[in-house]
């Protein structure tokens, strides 16, 4: 079963980064870009631009950013628990390391917080593990269908520092 991410960030230079880090480690996933809460959840629901499956499949994984305009990340989050897509994956993929934000996303059902590294060999080792555990290692249900996603053969590629 095909991995899709959707990459809620609204820094364009995070969402560059991605893609080259993406790339750099031969991860050939798809990956979907919005720019703020309130695009996820249009997005997840399939309104507006985001209502063709096809081009805009749902995701197996959310990398949500904490702070965002319109709805920062806590605010998303929330929503994703009490709607229908609430075993979503979500990882908090953050330049907060503040404890309170941290305890809050817990306690608002992420599944995993990061701390957004600051040197490019730092975010892409971050990234290929949480690919790696997340679709390599990990069963997630299928969002909106039967199945499961995960534990596909996944490219591991070690990074020199």
């Amino acid at each position: 079963m095909k991995h899709y991410y959707l990459v809620a960030d609204d820094d364009q230079d995070t969402q560059f980064l991605i893609r080259k880090a993406f790339g750099n480690l031969g991860l050939s996933v798809p990956l979907q870009f919005v720019n703020d809460g309130e695009e996820v959840i249009d997005y997840l629901e399939g309104r507006g631009g985001f209502n063709d499956r096809e081009t805009y499949p749902m995701p197996g994984l959310i990398l949500l950013d904490l702070k965002m305009p319109r709805k920062n990340g806590l605010d998303v989050l929330e929503w994703i628990r009490e709607s229908p897509f609430r075993e979503i994956v979500v990882v908090m993929f953050s330049g907060s390391d503040v404890e309170t934000d941290v305890r809050e996303a817990y306690r608002l059902g992420v599944n995993s917080f990061i701390h957004k590294p600051t040197s490019f060999s730092d975010f892409q080792h971050v990234l290929s593990a949480v690919h790696h555990y997340w679709f390599g290692c990990n069963y997630i249900p299928r969002i909106g269908g039967d199945g499961l996603i995960g534990r596909e053969k996944t490219p591991f590629k070690i990074i020199a520092q």
